[in-house]
């Protein structure tokens, strides 16, 4: 019997283990928005303690906040991220020429950018004001933005690095990328004082809901291919 290669990619979930965490993070979603729309006290002492907490250290250490708005002003930028994806797409239609999945994460991503100005609008939540405020914000605040499309473009792309059949280290690699990128979003946003620490958590929920439901469309395009059509 043959073993298989060091680098030879994962095996994939099972369909029913994707389904199981698709509806998990469904419901956890759902959960979040309901007690954020309808101000559930607890959670916004919570949000206020964070946020009154994390406001104190940004206005003393001026040095780490003004690093703090490099990074979600430009690296972690929502436009940022949206050429990145935009990049990704180009590379996936000419490079390897596999054009539905080029279309298929340019949907996906455009999907997750609509439903996040929606919940916006729909749940209208104002944003943290501060007297000595250290950074400025437009918009409703649930769910952070900034959280949620840095959730779902990394997560979209490194799914993307294992379904290409990438290495390992660069899959390492990539993973450790976006976790960084992901999780360093979401710091940089409530140091700034422009989001509530529910915003974030409901903006990684629902980032990670979309890649969940794109990777099932995805698997569900593969295991049922378009029957070829017959003069």
């Amino acid at each position: 019997m043959q073993t298989p290669p060091v680098d030879s990619p994962p095996a994939p979930p099972q369909p029913r283990t994707a389904l199981r965490v698709t509806w998990v993070l469904a419901v956890c979603s759902a959960l979040l928005l309901t007690l954020v729309a309808v101000e559930w006290g607890p959670l916004l002492r919570l949000d206020d303690d964070i946020a009154g907490t994390t406001h104190r250290w940004a206005v003393d250490e001026g040095g780490v906040t003004h690093a703090m708005r490099i990074l979600t002003d430009w690296v972690w930028d929502t436009w940022t991220m949206r050429l990145l994806c935009a990049v990704v797409v180009l590379w996936l239609w000419w490079r390897r020429a596999d054009r539905w999945t080029a279309v298929w994460l340019g949907t996906a991503c455009l999907l997750g950018s609509i439903l996040q100005q929606a919940l916006k609008a729909a749940v209208d939540r104002p944003r943290p004001v501060w007297p000595d405020p250290v950074d400025s914000a437009h918009y409703a605040a649930f769910p952070s933005g900034h959280a949620m499309t840095a959730t779902f473009v990394c997560g979209l792309l490194v799914w993307l690095l294992h379904h290409c059949g990438a290495g390992r280290g660069l899959r390492r690699a990539g993973l450790a990328l976006a976790v960084v990128s992901v999780a360093g979003v979401g710091v940089t946003r409530v140091w700034l004082g422009v989001h509530w620490a529910t915003d974030v958590l409901g903006g990684w929920l629902l980032g990670a809901l979309v890649v969940a439901l794109a990777v099932l469309v995805h698997r569900h395009r593969h295991r049922h291919p378009a029957s070829p059509v017959r003069p």
